[in-house]
């Protein structure tokens, strides 16, 4: 139903930062709606560590008292390129989709953009994932290279809690 005074139409869902207490909701996205195995302790654990860093946003929409979608992105800057935001994270659950939503954490990881002096957004997408790329061409993004990604496993490091020595870098 449109507002009276301004004939816009409120959303059934808001947008705030996200917090620590999310990570149970923000597990189950990045495990179901994006096809990442994560669990709630590591998202818990992640959140404590970006959460207060000014260089990630980390927002989340909810809705009936739940979390249905969330978006990260974080500063990109590199020696060869202005700067930018990355967007590493934007899940939406299946039943809340169409509703605007994935639209609205987009406008807000640019409005957050903007408003540091990036000069873009940029993203990856997976490249079976047609209908995001479609959801991504239609909010003016483009597509202006393929690459490969490429990762190597490292062995196993003792947990952050239990390492006693200081790291070699920092």
């Amino acid at each position: 139903m449109p507002d009276k005074e301004t004939g816009a139409f409120s959303a059934p869902w808001v947008l705030r930062r996200a917090r620590a207490s999310d990570a149970p909701a923000l597990a189950q996205l990045c495990s179901g709606s994006m096809g990442y195995a994560a669990g709630e302790g590591q998202v818990r654990r992640r959140l404590e560590g970006l959460l207060p860093d000014d260089s990630q946003l980390l927002l989340v929409a909810e809705a009936q008292g739940r979390v249905v979608g969330y978006l990260h992105a974080q500063s990109y800057q590199v020696l060869y390129a202005p700067a930018m935001k990355n967007i590493l994270g934007l899940a939406v659950l299946p039943q809340w989709r169409r509703r605007g939503i994935a639209s609205a954490l987009l406008t807000a990881a640019e409005e957050w953009a903007r408003g540091t002096g990036a000069e873009a957004v940029r993203l990856c997408s997976g490249e079976e994932r047609a209908g995001a790329h479609a959801f991504y061409r239609a909010r003016g993004y483009r597509c202006d290279k393929r690459q490969l990604n490429f990762k190597k496993q490292l062995p196993a490091c003792p947990r952050e809690e239990d390492d006693k020595e200081e790291s070699r870098y920092g």
